[in-house]
């Protein structure tokens, strides 16, 4: 039997390892899947798998040498960096807000390593963490973040440079939403809680033979289990608006 050739157009290919590599470095920082506790390679298969799907409808890219395809393998390493790198700043206003309970509450002194997500963390960062993934799968959350990514290669085709000046622009301006989208989450909370400290400090100032800081801490650990469980019923419509900010955000910061 004569053996099956098969030939394989040389810009096609380059086009799907470029297409794969954008795909791939933006899933390593990008949550839901840029958990440790994801392996590599399975991030590897799935970029792979996105960049096989894309492929077909990117124009062809014609490199002049070597050199210049491996300089295009860098920068889309970079742009899928980038993109990912802004996800992470829209979704890290979840584990922010549960940081900055754990901080006023007095959660902190018992932060620990947890070995599922491979990250240290006191109990509410960990629990708005797990959640906000959880609710990303279940919300299909995480397909309007793919589907973001995949505007990007309309908006940044393979092959072209981004621009780094409307880049760090945009990624100041997510910096900034993420702080503020992280105290309106904990903001209710922490309100609470300073009001505690504060009436804590009269008593103290009314009967100075009483220690009220003594009891300061089980009544914010009170205070805060009883009133975060209400902090968790706004998660599912703050991730689908984040969810959106993301497929929206990404594709108009490379443009």
């Amino acid at each position: 039997m004569d053996p099956v050739a098969v030939t394989l157009p040389l810009a096609a290919v380059e086009t799907t390892l470029l297409a794969a590599v954008r795909m791939t470095a933006f899933l390593v920082i990008a949550p839901p899947f840029a958990q440790r506790s994801v392996p590599g390679s399975v991030k590897v298969a799935l970029g792979t798998g996105l960049g096989l799907a894309v492929a077909p409808r990117l124009d062809p890219v014609v490199s002049s040498g070597t050199a210049a395809f491996f300089g295009n393998l860098v920068m889309q390493a970079l742009v899928g960096a980038a993109t990912g790198f802004l996800v992470y700043l829209v979704f890290a206003a979840v584990q922010s807000a549960g940081s900055l309970i754990d901080l006023f509450g007095g959660f902190q002194v018992a932060m620990a390593f947890d070995p599922l997500s491979m990250t240290n963390g006191a109990q509410f960062s960990r629990l708005y963490q797990m959640l906000a993934m959880a609710l990303l799968f279940a919300s299909d959350g995480y397909q309007l973040v793919v589907a973001g990514l995949l505007r990007t290669f309309d908006v940044l085709p393979v092959g072209e440079v981004f621009s780094p000046a409307s880049y760090g622009q945009g990624a100041a301006e997510g910096l900034t939403d993420m702080f503020v989208a992280a105290l309106q989450i904990a903001g209710p909370l922490l309100v609470v809680l300073f009001l505690a400290d504060v009436g804590l400090g009269l008593l103290t100032r009314v009967s100075p033979a009483l220690n009220a800081f003594a009891l300061g801490f089980p009544l914010k650990i009170l205070l805060t289990l009883t009133l975060g469980g209400f902090a968790l019923l706004a998660l599912p419509d703050l991730l689908g608006a984040l969810a959106d900010e993301a497929a929206t955000t990404v594709p108009a910061v490379l443009g």
